[in-house]
């Protein structure tokens, strides 16, 4: 049989907890991005357009949705009988069975998957990241140097690279010292975690780790462990867009570069498509007194109202007289009549009655999460509920079939707020 050249690893499994309720029911890499995709897309469609035919998907947190939304890999051109995709959950082995305890630890209770692939080399890869690249360019790199290990890294302005884990390189691009979150850093050269490893390497860094680590981490261990042993390791400079949508602010931003009128983040070339698993959806339909501006509508949306550098996801409904402004409404989601949405992100199958204004107030962090919702953002939960006739805030949370009597006398949500009827929603 003859050996694969390369392996993709994508660890999907994180919970994503900076992204609230967002990721309440599901996965961060399920969460809905640029109205029809979801974030794992991205990272899918690099693989395929790089010539990977063999990807292994780790789950963990909330499997479901994204399980249901990778199917055999069909939208990826990766339903093959020879490679293709192939989700890797936590399992029982022998009389024992755990959680994957940290990124490395994942790929330590895989080996007997990767040793069937046999690979000579193993692309390791985030689902939650917004970017375009072409992973064959980096493996030449990697194959140039007859490196152990290549780790992408992105240059950052000096005065934000103390946010970072900072690799410290010699001329030749060598890595010698890797710093997580310096408060002085030496350079700029922030990782984007991606790795590219002889996978004979890693297999015997991965055992060795793991019996010293439960929770076996690529940062925090095994690159720290084969700087230690004078390993060959080698940064590896990427020019482009890329994002961490890891907080609301920042996967709110992210949205918005994608309407802007020369946008950073192009989806529409054609040598480099993001493939996703979308079915045949009706057509945009604006009504008379309809308007848009400077937003991204995906398939299937009906609008009577004014749309104002938005993004709305397939088969959302707004109706007249609502202006929607600066926010993100995900799939399957109904806007009733003479609302105000600013500056909100509202996940799928939402329904909002009539006469609702969101986003309005003082800009107060969020009471019970300020770490999470502290941006003037927010965020409506899937399936859940808003009554005709309410007022709320910025930096609040909804999540639930709310009724007048979940909000204060005055029909309204100050600012900061939260409800929470999760045991109601439905999934």
């Amino acid at each position: 049989m003859r050996k694969k050249e390369i392996l993709a690893m994508l660890l999907a499994g994180g919970q994503g907890s900076r992204l609230g309720v967002l990721t309440a029911t599901k996965a961060k890499p399920a969460v809905t991005f640029g109205g029809k995709y979801r974030i794992i897309d991205f990272t899918l469609s690099n693989c395929v357009n790089s010539g990977i035919d063999t990807v292994g998907v780790l789950t963990q947190y909330q499997p479901l949705l994204l399980n249901q939304h990778i199917g055999i890999g069909i939208p990826w051109d990766l339903d093959r009988r020879s490679g293709g995709v192939t989700v890797l959950s936590p399992h029982v082995k022998g009389d024992s069975g755990e959680w994957y305890m940290g990124t490395a630890n994942a790929l330590f209770h895989n080996i007997d998957y990767i040793d069937n692939v046999d690979p000579e080399y193993i692309v390791v890869l985030s689902g939650d990241h917004i970017y375009k690249m072409d992973y064959s360019n980096m493996l030449s790199f990697h194959k140039d140097k007859k490196a152990d290990a290549t780790i992408a890294v992105l240059e950052v302005p000096m005065l934000e690279a103390s946010r970072f884990g900072i690799m410290n390189c010699h001329d030749d691009s060598r890595i010698y010292e890797f710093e997580e979150k310096p408060p002085e850093p030496k350079s700029n050269l922030a990782s984007m975690g991606i790795y590219i490893f002889t996978w004979e390497i890693l297999r015997e860094m991965l055992i060795k780790d793991s019996g010293v680590h439960r929770d076996s981490d690529f940062g925090k261990h095994i690159i720290p462990l084969m700087i230690a042993q004078s390993r060959s390791l080698y940064a590896y400079r990427f020019c482009g867009y890329w994002r961490d949508v890891g907080t609301i602010e920042s996967y709110w931003s992210a949205n918005m570069d994608l309407v802007q009128a020369v946008p950073e983040f192009n989806m529409y070339e054609n040598f480099w498509q993001i493939y996703t698993d979308s079915f045949n959806q009706p057509p945009i339909y604006t009504g008379p007194g309809a308007e848009t501006r400077t937003s991204l509508l995906a398939d299937g949306c009906e609008v009577y109202g004014t749309v104002i550098n938005s993004v709305l996801g397939t088969d959302v409904y707004v109706g007249e007289g609502t202006i929607i402004r600066d926010s993100i409404v995900m799939s399957n989601t109904f806007i009733g009549q003479n609302c105000e949405i600013n500056r909100c992100v509202i996940d799928e199958h939402v329904s909002i009655g009539d006469h609702v204004k969101m986003g309005t107030g003082e800009n107060v962090p969020n009471e019970s999460k300020p770490r999470v919702y502290d941006c003037g953002i927010t965020v409506v939960g899937t399936n859940s509920k808003i009554p005709s006739h309410v007022n709320i805030g910025k930096n609040c949370e909804i999540y639930g079939n709310t009724v007048h009597d979940n909000y204060n006398d005055d029909n309204c949500l100050p600012s900061g707020k939260s409800i929470n009827l999760e045991s109601e929603a439905t999934i």
